[in-house]
């Protein structure tokens, strides 16, 4: 329990310094600007051409520049690799656009959670914190040494790689594998 504690306070410790101090972070090479939107800067990363690309077929495009605020756990182009071969090919067809949405919204959290806030609700959970997904699923937040992990419904995990990129309307985790919902 101390262990997970300590955890979490390294977390919000180290994440707090590093958003003051990179005002833009880059991300796929790309300084991502708070002042724009969440698909305005996700255009401009070259690790999420794939997201962006699955965020269009799925008619998200309009949503995710909305008002929001939304938290999005963005999975990389490397992520979307690890899946089996021909699967984004095959999502992003038009006949699979209700379950590449479910796929997409199932990486967005309504409102705006940055390390801290979800620090403090795996600290009120005894080192698990269970984040409700736009798509009605759930994402369980833990601690892996300083590494915040998401396990999907299906027991798949992802590490946020980067935190706490923060948009107009909402905040984007960098993630390191695609999230999968039942």
């Amino acid at each position: 329990m101390k262990k997970i504690l300590g955890s979490l306070l390294v977390l919000a410790a180290m994440a707090a310094p590093a958003v003051r101090a990179a005002d833009n972070p880059m991300v796929g090479g790309a300084p991502m600007y708070a002042t724009k939107d969440i698909i305005d800067n996700a255009v401009n990363s070259a690790d999420h051409k794939t997201l962006v690309a699955a965020v269009k077929a799925a008619g998200l495009v309009e949503t995710l520049k909305g008002t929001g605020p939304f938290t999005v756990f963005a999975p990389t182009d490397a992520a979307f690799a690890k899946l089996p071969a021909g699967t984004v090919d095959n999502l992003v067809k038009p006949e699979n656009k209700a379950t590449l949405t479910k796929i997409l919204t199932y990486h967005v959290v309504a409102g705006k959670m940055d390390s801290r806030a979800v620090a403090k609700a795996i600290k009120a959970g005894n080192g698990k914190a269970t984040l409700k997904t736009v798509s009605g699923g759930s994402l369980t937040a833990s601690m892996n040494g300083k590494t915040l992990v998401l396990t999907d419904d299906k027991g798949g995990m992802s590490n946020v790689t980067i935190a706490d990129v923060y948009q107009s309307n909402g905040v984007i985790h960098v993630v390191d594998s695609v999230l999968l919902p039942n």
